[in-house]
């Protein structure tokens, strides 16, 4: 069984940072795509970024390239998501999906709150 969970949300205020862990366990990390997705109390929820087996695989959604890099540890089993300059629509609960590649299982974190605000 496949065990995923999310850590590092909180309350930030706009322009600041803040780096959101998840961890993957019950598989062999490295052979997992990890995907960061996030949702809004009024949005849909929307892909951030994901990466494969190799830092240049990473991929972004528009809206945060350039501002979030996600990474990865294998050693650590985590991925990492470190988010700047951040605006209130970032807000948000941010979900992390492990799928196997291969295998094509999915398997979802409780997500963690977000928050930009003053």
């Amino acid at each position: 069984q496949v065990t995923v969970a999310e850590s590092g949300g909180g309350l930030v205020q706009p322009g600041g940072s803040l780096t959101l862990s998840c961890t993957a366990s019950g598989t062999t990390f490295s052979n997992l795509r990890m995907t960061w997705f996030r949702h809004g109390a009024a949005k849909a929820r929307e892909l951030v970024a994901l990466i494969g087996d190799s830092a240049d695989s990473a991929i972004y959604n528009d809206v945060v390239k350039d501002r979030f890099t996600i990474s990865r540890d294998n050693a650590k089993n985590t991925v990492y998501l470190q988010m700047n300059s951040l605006k209130p629509e970032d807000t948000g609960v941010y979900t992390c999906k492990a799928t196997e590649m291969g295998v094509w299982n999915d398997y979802w974190g409780q997500g963690t709150q977000v928050t930009v605000a003053e």
